[in-house]
């Protein structure tokens, strides 16, 4: 039995959110963020405000972040109002996109045509550092495992990003992260809930609750 399900008390509900930071300028123009640390912008801000307010009422037990700006300060937004410290964990890192990071599309499929209708048809894009999808899921998947193992029955609230977040949700859901397509991705401070698969004898599964909330949902 996986170390996730051995010993833990079905009556005893363990909560794992998933929220993406706020909007930044990149995001604004519909740049390609990667792993460039950009900063939240002014509407990002308040939307990390939103959702630190609803966060207090029902508030986690522990917080955990990408070490990039825009999702670390999302988090510090919603600690300051839960008077809960973050921690930074580089397994939350958004999908590597090497140098398209910082470009639009119009961009990268005038410069890379191959290789972007490539990333397009969802298919590996070798030779430009491009972090394939089944990588993204697992390091984002296996580290949710392990904070998960590691508390049971408290409510732990991830803040990280797009498209490294939906990738893990897919590998939690026990789906294939390089052909399933049905999850949509989260919008800037929205979140999802999961919770273990009690059912699920491997102990790798969890189940999806809630998707895309929005900040202010309570």
């Amino acid at each position: 039995m996986s170390s996730i399900t051995a010993g833990m008390d079905p009556h005893v509900r363990t909560r794992l959110i998933l929220a993406r930071h706020g909007q930044t300028d990149y995001n604004r123009e519909a740049r390609l963020q990667g792993q460039v640390d950009i900063p939240l912008n002014a509407v990002g801000r308040k939307q990390a405000a939103r959702l630190a307010h609803a966060m207090t009422e029902h508030a986690p037990d522990l917080i955990v972040s990408s070490p990039l700006a825009r999702a670390h300060d999302t988090a510090l937004e919603v600690g300051k109002a839960c008077g809960i410290d973050v921690t930074t964990d580089d397994a939350f890192l958004e999908r590597g996109f090497g140098p398209w990071e910082g470009l639009r599309g119009e961009e990268i499929r005038s410069r890379w045509p191959k290789e972007h209708a490539a990333w397009r048809d969802h298919r590996a894009v070798p030779g430009l550092g491009i972090e394939d999808r089944p990588d993204v899921a697992r390091r984002v998947a296996e580290r949710c495992r392990e904070l998960v193992a590691q508390n049971t029955g408290a409510t732990i609230l991830v803040v990280g990003h797009g498209a490294a977040t939906t990738l893990g949700i897919t590998e939690l859901l026990g789906l294939d992260t390089d052909t399933f397509r049905g999850i949509g991705g989260l919008q800037n401070c929205h979140r999802s809930v999961l919770e273990p698969l009690l059912a699920d004898a491997t102990g790798e599964r969890m189940r999806l609750v809630s998707h895309n909330l929005a900040p202010d949902f309570i």
